[in-house]
């Protein structure tokens, strides 16, 4: 197969606001031993995006310079060593970096098949949110059946996928949101009971929803204030997982009640994790997780899509804060797909 040696990109050409992002033409993406080179249909747009166009996340050494955590596509080549994966294969994968970008270099341990019945722009918002939660919320905390967790920012990526991975699990969510479309929207994908934290008290709700208990996981992408709340809201042996600060990243918490409670705070970041413990958190999500996203009736999460063109638009959108889903980036291929 012949290749372009230059590809359209969104690069970070100014850190700070979205008119720093710029479409750009780069050299092709050379190709290691055990890497796969992804034809990009759509790749997903996450706040560590947003947080690395600001200049607040760099990416880790040795990854591409351009923002994109998340992409779906075909496999164009595979590098030495790969025998899993092969050329026309559909896939979806986890990204160092690279890809807003037309062609994406990716560790072939990062790389998930397209659930059946699934579009490539449909799969592009999948990888990075569940890698995340994977990860933090279920190997780390021990999601498990029967358990309920409290969902903060539950209409959004993060959110939606906690919701849906909590269910595939057999555990129940209550959904944190700030408007009644996005409780609608949360209890689409699988929340039995929504939260509006502009109405209601957090904690004192999620006490009389779990019959003064308290819920056994907190799924936290807010941070500041709120810790306190979950703390609250928390049962005896509960787990608090940390994966953003969007409102704070300092708290005012009591040492005492974490103790009485035997409670757990943990916080992680993914993208500077090694390839095998992203290796590992794949082979997680596709025995685990992946069958359940192919059976019929299984809610996929919300799409907005952009051009790659309009990659200063998404980042916009997706800082309003009042979408619901995911936002993708379309490639050419990926609108002729």
């Amino acid at each position: 197969m012949t290749f372009p040696t230059q590809m359209n990109v969104v690069a970070i050409a100014r850190p700070g606001g979205p008119e720093g992002l710029e479409l750009q033409s780069w050299p092709m993406p050379v190709l290691a031993p055990g890497e796969v080179l992804i034809r990009v249909a759509a790749a997903g747009v996450n706040g560590p995006d947003l947080a690395q166009r600001r200049g607040h996340y760099d990416p880790p050494a040795g990854a591409s310079p351009l923002p994109g955590l998340e992409v779906a596509g075909e496999i164009a080549a595979v590098g030495s060593g790969v025998t899993q994966w092969h050329v026309g294969d559909r896939v979806m994968a986890l990204a160092n970096g690279g890809g807003y970008g037309e062609y994406v270099a990716i560790a072939a341990g990062q790389v998930l098949p397209v659930p059946d019945g699934w579009s490539l722009t449909e799969a592009a918002a999948l990888p990075e949110t569940w890698f995340t939660i994977t990860q933090t919320l279920v190997m780390r905390a021990g999601l498990e059946a029967g358990m309920t967790v409290l969902v903060h920012g539950a209409s959004g990526g993060i959110g939606g996928a906690a919701i849906q991975i909590a269910g595939v699990l057999g555990a129940r969510s209550i959904a944190v949101v700030s408007s009644a479309a996005k409780a609608d929207y949360a209890a689409s994908l699988g929340a039995f009971a929504c939260i509006d934290h502009t109405k209601e008290d957090v904690a004192a709700r999620a006490l009389e929803l779990t019959d003064g208990k308290g819920v056994d996981r907190v799924m936290d992408i807010i941070g500041g204030a709120m810790t306190e709340k979950n703390i609250a809201a928390s049962a005896r042996g509960g787990h608090i997982v940390q994966v953003s600060t969007l409102d704070g990243t300092s708290a005012n918490i009591s040492l005492r009640t974490i103790m009485a409670k035997q409670l757990t705070l943990s916080g992680s970041t993914l993208r500077p994790q090694s390839p095998q413990t992203k290796a590992s958190i794949a082979t997680r999500i596709r025995t685990d997780l992946l069958p359940a996203l192919s059976k019929p009736g299984f809610i996929k999460p919300r799409v907005t899509t952009f051009s790659l063109a309009q990659g200063a638009d998404a980042h916009r959108a997706m800082e309003a804060r009042g979408h619901l889903g995911k936002i993708v980036l379309l490639t050419a291929f990926g609108s002729e797909a």
